[in-house]
């Protein structure tokens, strides 16, 4: 796809050269770009001509001077300029596969492209990493890179990648390591599969590749009703022994999902270190907490409400913590109310697979004035879930107002909300 402008940030140099959404960006210096990362490359200069292409099929060419590092304020519809990079996998515990027809099409869409890596933090597989993808890398010094590894072992991890070059994992990190590369890893964890001993092997390869690897992240395969391969989910005995074999290994962290089936606390913050994996769920009920001590609370609203947070079981433990001691604040009511997966299956604990029909149905029966939810419910930038349904569906279905907290590791939100009542 061209680099097609979706947007200019105010009062930038953009919006003074009047490059408007819409508009697309031919070259810079007369070089094409590719991505993002040619973008951002070409813009380092004090000089620049631009190339730009207007709505109306206009070619203008512009000059113009500016600082080193000075940014043009163009916000562009994709990252990358031509085609993305498509998986060329079929996991065993792939999510994407499983789906069932109706939703987003987005959701449906399976990219395994480093630019994206490097650029958005979505994880690759390298099973199509080229000599000239790594020569690009090193050349401009790219990275830190998020790789599924799930597993070291060449033939396991093609029986579960379905890919031959899935075997040439350790090759291609160790590629990193040699050439200073740093990546971030995740393990999605599969009972049957990489586990135990084969955990034991994956979490002592990636620790001979030292430094390189900033943090390993290990979830557990998501099983939901329309899975057609038969796989495990993970249990409390699985849970305890994946705890117990990743707390041997440094900056390797296991997401919240462990912890709560093991039954064990959340790990205070020094665990998940920098908290690079939190997309993953690997310290969000730690964030959550933390965050909510350090909140300053009214001792009363000015009128009374009653409010409920909608929320995943994953996390209803932790709101349940909130919602007892906001109940603290005079005139305030509130309630943590889990939301139950009928669309998934009962398996499904996160907020992020929720869908409007299954959360209309958990409210019935709940007296509330006010439903808080996360952003992560909706699709970015708009208020959608990922049924297709709308938040004003919800609203005409339930009959109550809604507060979206963009924030999804902080109910700050909520505190200025019932603050300025």
């Amino acid at each position: 796809m061209p680099a097609i402008v979706s947007s200019v940030v105010a009062g930038s140099i953009a919006e003074e050269l009047e490059i408007q959404a819409g508009d697309e960006i031919l070259s810079i210096d007369e070089t094409k770009m590719l991505d993002m990362i040619d973008y951002n490359f070409l813009c380092k200069s004090d000089f620049l001509t631009l190339e730009v292409k207007k709505t109306d099929g206009e070619i203008e060419v512009i000059e113009l001077e500016k600082d080193f590092d000075e940014d043009l304020g163009i916000v562009f519809e994709s990252a990358v300029f031509d085609k993305v990079r498509p998986c060329l996998n079929k996991c065993i515990f792939c999510f994407v596969d499983q789906q069932p027809k109706g939703l987003r099409d987005t959701l449906y869409i399976k990219d395994d492209d480093y630019r994206l890596s490097y650029l958005q933090g979505t994880y690759i597989t390298l099973t199509n990493f080229k000599d000239e993808d790594k020569e690009r890398i090193k050349k401009m010094h790219l990275g830190p890179f998020y790789v599924s590894v799930h597993t070291t072992n060449p033939d396991l991890r093609v029986k579960m990648l379905k890919n031959p070059n899935a075997a040439k994992i350790m090759d291609n990190l160790k590629w990193f390591r040699k050439n200073k590369i740093p990546f971030h890893a995740q393990i999605v964890l599969c009972p049957g599969y990489n586990d135990g001993e084969e955990l034991e092997r994956t979490l002592s390869d990636l620790a001979s590749l030292k430094n390189t690897v900033l943090s390993v992240a290990i979830v557990p395969v998501g099983v939901t009703q329309f899975r057609k391969e038969e796989l495990i989910q993970v249990d409390k005995k699985v849970a305890e022994q994946t705890l117990d074999i990743a707390s041997k290994y440094k900056r390797v962290c296991c997401s919240d999902e462990f912890f709560l089936l093991a039954g064990r606390e959340i790990p205070d913050s020094k665990y998940y270190g920098a908290f690079g994996q939190l997309e993953d769920g690997v310290g969000a009920i730690r964030l959550l907490l933390d965050d909510f001590k350090s909140c300053k609370f009214p001792d009363k609203i000015s009128k009374p409400l009653k409010a409920v947070f909608a929320t995943s079981y994953a996390a209803y433990d932790a709101m349940k913590i909130v919602s007892e001691k906001l109940n603290k604040i005079k005139n305030l009511q509130t309630l943590a109310n889990p939301v139950k997966s009928k669309y998934w299956g009962q398996n499904i604990t996160v907020a992020g697979l929720i869908t409007s029909d299954d959360l209309i149905d958990s409210l019935k029966g709940i007296d509330a004035d006010l439903v808080v939810i996360p952003s992560i419910m909706l699709k970015p930038y708009s208020e959608d879930f990922l049924d297709g349904n709308n938040l004003d569906y919800v609203k005409k279905n339930t009959g109550k107002e809604f507060l979206v907290i963009k924030d999804i590791y902080s109910v700050r939100e909520f505190v200025d909300y019932i603050s300025n009542l």
